[in-house]
């Protein structure tokens, strides 16, 4: 398999995010503002729902939260969310006119594009075995996510896509390199997945405005999940 069939899904992905944040951008201002706000409630609601069937799948849920309570210390240290909002302030000041909302939409978008669950397992099946299935199915929700945020915060939702094309780009690389290892270790992506599942119910609280989460900071628990799982399983032997 070469590297381009490895990252394809995650063109496919960057193509969706493009045309939905141009359209909603383009007819943004066209659309009244309890528009927006439906919109932003469907997506909200929706993100909960997904964020909790992916949680529900873990088969340890003593990982997830350590995992959860590891990763968020970890964040806080390294204060990750002032990092992305630095970094879309930065664009702002670059792109945008003074009070535009080009940093906000593209924080939030970067966020809810990259931290799912099927942006990891889709990038993984991407890059172990050419699969674009998840990609596919993430490309088209993320489509229409990128109309909601770009209809509502305007052009910034397309600096997303660098993201994309870095995160889930490296991810499908990475799982390239290192197949044989991920494919022996299935546990690993389910914890992953689930505590990716939870971190999604906190943006969908977000997008809710029920809870103003600083959730960029909850990212390096995608990082723990897994290692966490490969401790508890060399652990094992030693506690019997």
């Amino acid at each position: 398999m070469s590297i381009l069939s490895s990252v394809d899904g995650t063109l496919i992905n960057a193509c969706a995010v493009l045309i939905g944040g141009a359209l909603g951008a383009l007819v943004g201002d066209r659309l009244p503002s309890r528009i927006h706000e439906a919109l932003f409630g469907v997506l909200g609601l929706f993100t909960v729902l997904i964020g909790l069937l992916d949680a529900i799948t873990t088969k340890n849920a003593l990982i997830v939260l350590g995992s959860l309570l590891i990763g968020v210390l970890l964040g806080e240290a390294a204060n990750i969310e002032r990092g992305l909002q630095w970094a879309g302030d930065w664009a702002q000041r670059r792109l945008a006119k003074p009070g535009s909302t080009l940093s906000e939409a593209f924080v939030m978008a970067s966020l809810l594009f990259c931290v799912g669950p099927l942006s990891i397992l889709g990038s993984l099946d991407n890059g172990l075995t050419g699969d674009t299935t998840k990609l596919v199915i993430k490309a088209t929700l993320d489509g229409f996510t990128a109309l909601a945020i770009g209809a509502t915060l305007g052009w910034g939702v397309l600096l997303s896509i660098a993201v994309i094309l870095i995160y889930q780009g490296g991810i499908s690389l990475l799982a390239h390199s290192i197949a044989p290892a991920l494919n022996a270790n299935p546990d690993a992506i389910i914890e992953l997945t689930a505590t990716g599942g939870l971190i999604l119910v906190a943006i969908g609280l977000k997008l809710l405005k029920l809870r103003d989460l600083r959730v960029a900071n909850w990212l390096p628990a995608l990082v723990v999940a897994p290692l966490l799982v490969a401790g508890v399983a060399l652990a094992g032997p030693l506690l019997r």
